[in-house]
């Protein structure tokens, strides 16, 4: 018999949940035959698997050894501490609480794996909280962080990730709700002068990864509001601050892209020969967007995440605002 007592980190989450994580192997319909025979119980009594845990339940597997080890990860706590042991690097945590992180993600680094092999941010968050003894190898069985936002791999800044099952429904609920204010940082092609609202539609095409934004809606097309402000410019690029009113993939890149204002560094949607010009001159590899402040007015969350060094570097060389950018774009909103 195997017995689990939920703490803290796993306190509300669904029984059923639960148990798809502990017992990885093991098909849906599997897990509930085991609860309606009462191999597996809640509090020493049947349940059905739609409970919210509380700190303190009790879960208990009556299955054999062998049964257990076959419908459980196959990885051991102790390999698992080794393979975080490996990848821990430190974070940039920009704020951090019991049960919600934020992180400051560099360009180039995953929110979330693609492939199996991958080394994401959630693995590198895993590490850190193992690092700092805010998780243990074994807990992983039943219980993993994870984010509430995803920024593309080449998109730098603030990632909002939950610690416990209560900090990820709290943050996943904050952005389905749009109870919040998202704020990005980029610098785009051509001289902008007004703020505006931007409306449309977008459709993705999932086997090229890649959105097109549409005036009218269509089928399967979504809509998207992006507003933004200039900050500073000259005769050929501007820095906007962008407040991002929906959240859809490539939704800032593609929708600036369709009023001929594309992102700097951005192959997908830009034009090759200004991003190849700005490679050479000052080494821009990806798209110069960044996300830079999050506000969340029902936890009193305000976070900003310092400008990357590859704008200072394009700003100071296209002279653009230096002096008080900090301050500016704060006021902006």
């Amino acid at each position: 018999m195997k017995e689990i007592i939920i703490d803290d980190k796993l306190s509300g989450q669904k029984l059923v949940r639960c148990l798809e994580k502990y017992l990885a192997n093991a098909p849906k319909s599997f897990i509930y035959k085991m609860l309606r025979k009462k191999n597996i119980t809640l509090n020493n009594s049947k349940a059905n698997g739609d409970e919210k845990l509380k700190t303190g339940d009790s879960i208990k597997i009556y299955f054999s050894e062998e049964t257990l080890c076959k419908f459980t990860s196959k990885d051991s706590a102790a390999e698992r501490d080794d393979y975080y042991s490996r990848i821990y690097q430190p974070l940039d945590i920009l704020y951090e609480d019991t049960d919600m992180i934020f992180i400051n993600k560099p360009s180039g680094m995953l929110s979330q794996k693609a492939a199996e092999n991958d080394i994401s941010l959630i693995e590198y968050l895993t590490a850190y909280l193992i690092h700092n003894n805010q998780i243990t190898p074994e807990e992983l069985a039943s219980f993993r962080p994870g984010v509430c936002n995803r920024l593309d791999r080449n998109t730098s800044g603030i990632v909002a990730a939950g610690k416990t099952t209560k900090g990820l429904q709290e943050l996943s609920a904050v952005f389905r709700d749009r109870n919040l204010g998202k704020y990005y940082i980029c610098i785009v092609n051509g001289c902008i002068s007004k703020r505006a609202l931007i409306k449309g539609f977008i459709t993705k095409d999932v086997h090229s990864n890649k959105v097109t934004v549409l005036k009218h809606e269509t089928k399967n097309s979504l809509p998207i509001e992006t507003e933004y402000i200039p900050v500073c410019s000259n005769e050929h690029v501007t820095l906007l601050k962008i407040h991002l009113l929906t959240g859809r993939s490539h939704q800032i890149r593609a929708h600036l892209a369709s009023i001929g204002h594309s992102l700097i560094g951005d192959y997908k949607y830009g034009q090759k020969s200004i991003n190849d010009k700005f490679s050479r001159k000052y080494g821009v590899k990806d798209q110069l967007l960044h996300s830079y402040e999050l506000i969340i007015p029902d936890r009193s969350i305000h976070i900003y995440a310092g400008i990357p060094d590859i704008f200072t570097k394009v700003m100071k060389g296209e002279h653009l605002c230096q002096p008080g950018i900090q301050e500016v774009l704060e006021a902006q909103h």
